[in-house]
């Protein structure tokens, strides 16, 4: 009895003692709550809002380029488009909506690589990838001596052929998906922008709910109004699946572009891609810690690109080319032509340097049919470089007067030069004794020998040594003719431009072929250039393709207030006495207006009154069929035509170059057929 009352008086007390340590525990953990809410309740509730911020730039059509006369030339076509936001969705998300797509829309497998096919499978398939691991390997991975890519790699490389059988289906399930893949978070991978049809477009829109993260929008793609004309010229915008060129996503990306952005990748379109590009929307996302997208505000909308005019006149461009085209093939049918392949006009105004027409045709073969077919080469007249000949005796002639060689009216007999232990050098024929205007007109070789002698300071005795005490007399010569433009930087508004090639010997005889251009290369830029100085006065004009750009217009088919208009550039004076100046003008009036001038028979009957020179040249062939000549390719002729008109107040400068027109001794006058043609057209066009 006793033993029981003393448990039964324990028992209240240690049920005491237990709620007592409860209360302890719970008033505790109050009071830790009430000091977390206290202390840290306003980190835990940022830590709870907190959101990240980015923003997205969406790309807008680029400028249209336009003609002088505001005639489109490149425009913009607008065309459906299907596009995936990745909004931080898994692989597994991606392929179902992939899979929910490729139900709604055919898509083009040519781009599935191998590697996709592999990297799909293993998706696909987890468990037979894991199966090509073996038991080693892992054990190894276990001790970190193998990475997951080099687990990755032998599943990678273990799928048999066998297994990478594909239906249809499910390689459009691939393609779709592999631009999932390709894309940035948060900013839209265009899926499908060509040949996107009604239906697909309908169908796509109308089951978005089912397909998160894609989206039907416009897309747009450069269309050229004139097709093939200036193509070379006007250059290419990469493709929707190219993105930024990897050597140059630095340059790109620190100016606000996007990897995926479309730029200008070659001529114009890359010259002028800041003005082309635009100013993209941006759209400030605000995503929650887990990655959904809370909030999207329109933080600026973006802009059409500004609107390029050109100062070519397509109308004219297009009757030269035609001409250059119709000159060529006559000429590839005359003997002694078959390494003809090629011809370039270029037509600049010499008062502001405004190209009118930059023409460059080749002629090369299908590798599908064998035929031989006409391409545009524009593009050569600034970025190939050849020996010209006697266009450049006019700059010759005013080097003389510039180093007191010669004076107005000095005479020279033309007998032939004869240094010894080198053949003799002279003119095409005898011409007699002439001052350095009928040496002009008739295209004296000598004349310019003498001259370069005097320039060298050398002693000249027939059959014996020639030295010049002159040391620097190559670069005398070729410092002047870098002053029009003849082996320099014609600094035309567009990339690679050549400057040509220049003789490294300095021989006597070499000095002699440096002023009859035969020693150094030019290119149709630089004689057009040069020809607008002499034309001009002695100004040298800096050639431009682009004349003005243009606001974007409220309307489509309008056009914008001018942004900004390119004002002529002299780029340097010619340092002559005018007298100097107006006698090579008149030199180069008798070539073309006076019987008895190298080019009077093609424009001795002209009534817009041109002035100019011929050129002919001998030279090595360096063309796309060298190869088949070993280490001696044949000799060819160059011809080559400058002019301008009218000759007492010029309007147009011409340049002419028919590269490798011949072999041998027969001349085909190319050159003069085309600058007839061409002059004859320009003048006719504007009277229209």
């Amino acid at each position: 009895m006793e033993q029981q009352k003393k448990k039964k008086n324990h028992f209240p007390f240690r049920l005491n003692i237990l709620f007592f340590s409860v209360f302890l525990l719970f008033s505790v953990l109050i009071l830790r709550l009430g000091f977390v809410q206290i202390v840290y309740g306003e980190n835990f509730k940022r830590d709870l809002d907190r959101k990240e911020d980015f923003t997205i730039s969406n790309p807008v059509p680029r400028g249209k380029i336009y003609d002088r006369d505001y005639k489109v030339i490149v425009d913009n076509i607008p065309k459906k488009a299907i596009t995936f936001t990745n909004e931080g969705f898994s692989q597994k998300e991606m392929l179902a909506t992939a899979e929910k797509l490729a139900k709604l829309i055919t898509k083009n497998t040519d781009k599935v690589t191998d590697r996709n096919k592999r990297e799909f499978w293993i998706m696909k398939y987890p468990k037979l990838a894991e199966a090509k691991i073996t038991d080693n390997e892992r054990a190894l991975y276990d001790d970190k001596k193998l990475t997951d890519k080099d687990i990755y790699k032998f599943k990678l490389d273990r799928i048999t052929d066998k297994e990478l059988v594909f239906t249809k289906e499910e390689l459009e399930v691939l393609a779709i998906y592999r631009e999932f893949n390709s894309g940035y978070k948060f900013t839209p991978q265009i899926v499908k922008n060509e040949d996107v049809t009604e239906k697909e477009f309908a169908i796509v829109s109308e089951n978005l709910q089912f397909l998160p993260g894609v989206d039907t929008t416009t897309d747009w793609e450069r269309s050229y109004v004139f097709e093939n004309t200036l193509r070379s010229v006007l250059g290419k915008v990469t493709k929707s699946d190219e993105g930024l060129p990897a050597e140059q996503l630095d340059y790109f990306l620190a100016r606000g572009y996007s990897l995926n952005d479309r730029i200008g990748k070659s001529q114009l379109e890359l010259q002028y891609e800041d003005v082309l590009h635009g100013t993209k929307s941006k759209i400030k996302n605000s995503i929650d810690k887990t990655g959904n997208i809370i909030e999207t505000n329109v933080m600026s909308v973006g802009k059409k690109g500004k609107d390029l005019v050109l100062t070519i006149d397509m109308n004219l461009q297009m009757a030269i080319d035609k001409i250059v085209e119709e000159e060529l093939w006559v000429t590839k049918q005359s003997p002694g032509t078959k390494l003809t392949d090629r011809a370039y006009v270029v037509l600049m105004d010499p008062r502001t340097g405004e190209l009118l027409t930059m023409s460059g045709k080749k002629i090369v073969k299908n590798k599908e049919t064998g035929r031989s077919e006409m391409e545009d080469d524009a593009l050569g007249t600034f970025t190939t470089t050849y020996n010209v000949g006697s266009v450049v005796k006019g700059a010759t002639i005013l080097t003389g007067y510039k180093t007191g060689a010669i004076s107005p009216g000095t005479s020279f007999d033309d007998a032939g030069i004869k240094i010894k232990d080198t053949p003799i050098k002279k003119s095409y024929t005898y011409l007699g004794k002439l001052n350095e205007l009928d040496a002009l007109k008739k295209s004296s070789n000598v004349y310019m020998f003498q001259t370069a002698i005097r320039i060298g300071k050398g002693h000249y005795e027939y059959d014996q040594p020639l030295n010049f005490s002159n040391k620097n007399a190559f670069e005398d010569i070729r410092n002047s003719f870098a002053s029009f433009g003849l082996g320099a930087r014609t600094g035309i508004d567009l990339p690679n431009e050549q400057t040509g090639l220049k003789g490294q010997s300095r021989l006597p005889g070499y000095l002699f072929d440096l002023v009859i251009g035969q020693y150094d290369t030019y290119s149709a830029m630089q004689l057009a250039q040069y020809a607008s100085t002499i034309a001009n006065g002695g100004y040298r004009m800096q050639p431009h393709v682009v004349k003005e750009f243009r606001e974007t217009a409220v309307e489509s088919n309008e056009l914008g207030t001018v942004a900004q208009e390119i004002h002529p550039t002299v780029l340097n004076t010619i340092d002559v006495k005018k007298e100097w100046m107006y006698n090579v003008q008149t030199g180069f009036k008798k070539v073309m207006q006076e019987p008895g001038g190298t080019a009077y028979n093609f424009f001795g009957k002209a009534a817009y009154s041109p002035a100019g020179k011929t050129g002919t040249a001998e030279a090595f062939y360096d063309g796309p069929l060298r190869s088949n000549y070993g280490k001696e390719p044949p000799p060819v002729m160059n011809l080559s035509l400058i002019g301008y008109a009218p000759s007492a107040n010029p309007e147009v400068a011409m340049a002419v170059l028919v590269p490798w027109a011949y072999e041998g001794t027969i001349d085909n006058r190319a050159s003069l057929r085309i600058g007839q043609r061409v002059l004859d057209t320009y003048f006719q066009m504007k009277n229209q």
